[in-house]
C-alpha cells in the first residue's frame, strides 16, 4: 500500500493555477525527489502531502496512522537565545535521552549534542533539524530544499546521510531540491514538476526525457554515470507524460 497517493489533484492560489491534475504516489522505503523551476508548485505539493493545504479538486489519500517527519528549508532562531542542541530537541515535547541520542546519531550529529545552537555551522544545524524530524521514527521523511546555503561537498554529505537514514530506519523520503547533480544520483524516483507532472521515473529515465532536458539541459547525464546509485527500491515501470505544456505557474 502506498504511504500517500495524489489522484488528479489541482490547486488554485487566487486566480493562479499552482498544480493541475497531478497524480503521484509515495511508496514505502523509496527516496523520491521533486525537481522543477521556481514557481512550479513543489512546495505546494509538499504542503498537500503533509496535510497543511487542501486541494481544490482531486483526492489525497494517506495510509492510516501515517507518521511524517519534516525538515524545513530554513528555521530562524533568536541569536541571543542560549540553547544546546539537546535542549532544542526537547521542544515542544520532551523525549527520552535514548531517543534523542539515537536521532542525533542517525542524523550524523551525535558529537554536537551539547553545543550551543547558535555556534553550529549551516551543515550542522541542518543535521540537527534532520534529527528533530527523526525523533518519532517517521514512516515518511519530508525535506524542503534542505541543503539551501550549503556548499557542494556539504550538500553531497547531507544527501548521503539521508540514504543512511533510509537504510537504518526503513522510512520513505520525499524531498524538494535544486541540487540536480547530487539529487539525481541519490534518488530512487524523480518527479519533474512544472505545474503538472512533466515526467517521472528513475533518474536515468527522467534525465533522458525531452521535458526534463527542455527545463534543465543535458548536463546531468555525466553526473549520473559518475554517481551511479543502486535503485533496488525503484519501480520497474516508469513513464513520462510527453505533453509540452510547460508554461510557468507561480506558487
Amino acid at each position: 500500500m502506498s504511504l500517500v497517493s495524489l489522484k488528479n489533484v489541482s490547486v488554485t492560489m487566487g486566480s493562479q493555477a499552482a498544480l493541475n491534475n497531478v497524480s503521484i504516489s509515495i511508496e514505502p522505503g523509496e527516496i523520491t525527489t521533486i525537481v522543477g523551476p521556481n514557481g512550479s508548485g513543489k512546495t505546494t505539493l509538499l504542503r498537500l502531502v503533509i496535510g497543511a493545504l487542501a486541494a481544490n479538486s482531486g483526492e489525497v489519500i494517506r495510509a492510516p496512522g501515517l507518521n511524517i517527519g519534516y525538515v524545513p528549508q530554513a528555521l530562524k532562531i533568536d541569536a541571543t537565545l542560549p540553547m544546546t542542541v539537546t535542549r532544542f530537541l526537547s521542544l515542544p515535547k520532551r523525549h527520552t535521552p535514548e531517543d534523542t541520542s539515537a536521532a542525533l546519531a542517525r542524523a550524523g550529529a551525535g558529537h554536537i549534542a551539547e553545543r550551543q545552537i547558535m555556534a553550529l555551522s549551516g551543515g550542522q544545524f541542518q543535521r540537527v533539524l534532520l534529527a528533530r524530524a527523526l525523533l518519532d521514527q517517521p514512516q515518511l521523511l519530508i525535506l524542503d530544499e534542505p541543503t539551501t546555503g550549503l556548499d557542494q561537498p556539504g550538500a553531497a554529505a547531507f544527501y548521503h546521510q539521508i540514504e543512511e537514514v533510509r537504510r537504518s530506519l526503513g522510512c520513505a523520503v520525499l524531498m524538494v531540491s535544486h541540487d540536480l547533480h547530487v539529487v539525481m544520483s541519490a534518488s530512487d524516483k524523480v518527479i519533474c514538476l512544472n505545474g503538472h507532472v512533466c515526467c517521472h521515473g528513475t533518474p536515468e529515465v527522467v534525465a533522458s526525457a525531452p521535458e526534463y532536458r527542455e527545463l534543465f539541459g543535458t548536463g546531468t547525464q555525466g553526473t549520473l554515470a559518475l554517481y551511479k546509485h543502486d535503485h533496488r527500491h525503484a519501480h520497474s515501470h516508469e513513464n513520462c507524460d510527453h505533453e509540452h505544456d510547460l508554461e510557468a505557474h507561480n506558487v
